[in-house]
């Protein structure tokens, strides 16, 4: 099978890896060469991570980049694929652009997903005209070559067999699916997870412990692989600000984002990829 994951950030790049260690072949797009290299980069140290804890062999890992191309053609990178997976950042407008290119360039049964985690469906699938058919949310999890769970979202317009062949290619990828049924904002795990993590951001700016303290209790008392505070660091700041602005537009202010929120975002403190957010990173 022939995919194009377009987006080579810390998502696209995961999804793509992912897809490519499942024996499809994979054309990585984004929009400059510095984007792409950041993919490459990222791909290369989860695949040395997993040689060295023997999950593959270096041969494997070897057919993975064999299997994985990289460029900033789109309409190249989706002319004979089987299945588009967009996962650039979470703007509407961004995706719908993104994504009707995609109609024009691509084979005209092409299954098309979108990697958001809390943007409608349907309003993505409002700008493709009967191609919104073939739309479904398929929202991967930090990292997807790790993670075992991927949320399909049906929006107004997805029909059954693509909402099946988005099934079959995901279980394909080793993942457990649920679907959400209704496309509504956040759908089922960010809507949850995001109520979460903004009462942990208003405990650390009341001052009722500190981050470390707020992340170890989520680990050590819900089993949590990483903090919720932490967990904002390595996605990004500005993502999870983004995010939370548009759950708060859907469902109201208990998920309005907090000064301190929009204050670190505006100061450039975003996470692990910027050096400093919750935490400091050397």
């Amino acid at each position: 099978m022939k995919v194009a994951v377009l987006g080579a950030g810390i998502m696209g790049s995961g999804i793509a890896q992912l897809s490519a260690m499942a024996g499809h072949d994979v054309a990585v797009r984004d929009i400059d060469e510095p984007a792409l290299d950041r993919g490459r980069t990222a791909v290369e140290f989860s695949l040395g991570k997993l040689v060295e804890k023997g999950r593959m062999t270096g041969e494997e890992a070897d057919a993975v980049r064999g299997r994985l191309s990289w460029t900033t053609d789109l309409a190249g990178s989706v002319a004979d694929v089987d299945v588009v997976v967009e996962a650039v950042p979470e703007v509407l407008a961004l995706k719908q652009e993104v994504l009707t290119a995609v109609v024009a360039a691509a084979p005209a049964g092409a299954l098309i997903g979108t990697n958001t985690s809390q943007l409608s469906i349907t309003s993505i699938g409002a700008a493709l005209g009967d191609a919104a058919g073939r739309l479904v949310g398929m929202h991967f999890f930090n990292p997807p070559v790790l993670m075992k769970l991927c949320e399909l979202v049906r929006g107004l317009a997805t029909g059954d067999e693509a909402l099946e062949r988005a099934r079959s290619f995901a279980e394909g990828l080793g993942k457990t699916v649920v679907v959400c049924r209704k496309d509504s904002p956040g759908f089922i795990t960010s809507r949850a997870y995001a109520i979460l993590r903004m009462e942990c951001l208003r405990m650390l700016e009341e001052g009722v412990a500190t981050a470390e303290d707020i992340d170890t209790a989520m680990k050590l008392g819900f089993n949590f692989p990483m903090g919720p505070l932490e967990l904002g660091d390595f996605n990004g700041l500005d993502t999870y600000l983004h995010a939370v602005e548009s759950l708060a537009e859907a469902h109201g202010d208990r998920f309005r984002p907090t000064v301190g929120l929009r204050n670190m975002v505006a100061a450039g403190h975003l996470g692990r990829k910027a050096g400093k957010g919750f935490y400091d990173y050397d």
